[in-house]
């Protein structure tokens, strides 16, 4: 999709991770280096979690993989990747990566809400703070149900729910307070970093993902261990201790 036609929040999400992309370089390569797959701000191993579907020798697609260390994860696990991200900036660390690690799949400036693959391409489809975060999941998620084979799986990490109602407008960590409504949740608009975001209310989001036939497998409310620790401002491992500061989101594309 050319420049000029984006929405307004793919534009202004592309500017900001353009400039952001150097920041998180340094995140990227740590985790090309890992060969244990981890989820979120906390470092959660999937070998406790469990969160993946078997990916050997199937087709994959990471929605919106930035410097692309999980669709490395996935490739390392045999899975045949294709990664699409709105930066370019984030897309120049990815390759700079394989290049690093000698490790090539397709890589696509692009967003996930319009990719430029057939229907019925993948077998599984991730997003980790990609497309969950960035792009309006009444555009995303049906371009997913629509790349995705029938009994193809979707799972993806976001914010936790509440974490969302409960952070303040500025870069200050969640409180113990609700401070914005649940009904008519969608997009947030940040003053403070001027990116957008997407977030649905819990029940929202499950009538989204049926009507675009996705079942539900497991939903996973994700729990700061103890002493963990978190560079991010926005929420603290004491209060991520008492609520989910993140949810894991397990779906399956309908046979019929």
């Amino acid at each position: 999709m050319a420049g000029p036609e984006l929405p307004d929040y793919l534009r202004t999400n592309r500017a900001i991770w353009d400039a952001w992309s150097a920041d998180y370089a340094t995140w990227g390569e740590r985790n090309w280096a890992c060969a244990e797959p981890t989820w979120g701000i906390w470092g959660l191993p999937e070998h406790e979690l469990h969160a993946l579907p078997d990916v050997a020798g199937k087709d994959v697609i990471e929605l919106g993989c930035g410097t692309a260390y999980w669709s490395a994860w996935l490739a390392r696990r045999g899975a045949r990747v294709v990664g699409i991200d709105n930066s370019a900036k984030q897309l120049e660390t990815a390759r700079r990566l394989q290049r690093k690690h000698g490790l090539e799949f397709p890589l696509i400036h692009g967003n996930a809400e319009s990719v430029p693959c057939p229907d019925a391409s993948f077998d599984v489809a991730l997003s980790e703070y990609g497309a969950s975060l960035w792009c309006d999941p009444y555009r995303w998620v049906p371009e997913a149900a629509r790349l995705l084979r029938p009994g193809g799986d979707l799972v993806l990490l976001k914010n936790g729910t509440i974490l969302t109602l409960c952070l303040p407008e500025d870069d200050s960590p969640a409180t113990d307070r609700l401070l914005r409504d649940s009904f008519g949740l969608h997009r947030l608009d940040w003053a403070d970093t001027g990116t957008v975001e997407f977030h649905l209310p819990i029940g929202e989001w499950i009538r989204l993902l049926r009507a675009n036939d996705f079942e539900l497998l497991d939903l996973m409310e994700l729990r700061a261990p103890l002493g963990a620790s978190t560079s991010y401002k926005y929420v603290t491992a004491e209060w991520a201790r008492r609520w989910p500061s993140e949810e894991i989101w397990r779906l399956r594309k309908k046979t019929t």
